[in-house]
């Protein structure tokens, strides 16, 4: 009898669930709305020669490709927190510092995601989109890119 109250009482504990199914205990990990994009810098010949400028809607945000010893780069724009399930305009524009050639440019619509870092039923809720700066193709997805 005994392990039987135990083990009921052992996944209530884990799964973070009153007995009644009414409390659910929340972390509070914190998430912003945002648009991100992320490179290899060696793509971009490393060692800050290229600036990556990423806008969303009007809004930019801008940085150096980084050192080619790092195994990627990111940057992001944030969104107001309560942009909801919208489109939004993407643009990248990649240039080289040393003679200030645009190296790439590419533009995407991007459809922002649900995310809820703490689980469906905890706050925050963010809504995200993210993109790989590709050299060749410009915006592309960063399904398969290897980050070592």
């Amino acid at each position: 009898m005994r392990r039987a109250l135990v083990a009921p009482l052992l996944v209530i504990s884990v799964t973070g669930c009153s007995l009644s199914g009414q409390d659910t205990l929340c972390t509070k990990t914190g998430a912003n709305s945002q648009v991100s994009t992320v490179w290899q810098p060696s793509d971009f010949g490393g060692r800050d020669e290229a600036r990556i400028r990423l806008c969303v809607d009007g809004t930019c945000e801008e940085r150096s490709s980084g050192s080619p010893d790092d195994p990627f780069a990111s940057l992001s724009v944030q969104l107001p927190e309560d942009i909801g399930a919208s489109t939004v305009r993407v643009r990248l524009i990649v240039t080289s510092t040393r003679s200030g050639d645009t190296v790439v440019e590419d533009s995407a619509r991007a459809r922002l995601t649900e995310q809820h870092p703490n689980g469906k039923a905890c706050p925050p809720t963010a809504w995200t989109a993210t993109f790989r700066a590709h050299p060749d193709k410009g915006l592309i997805s960063p399904k398969g890119m290897k980050l070592q």
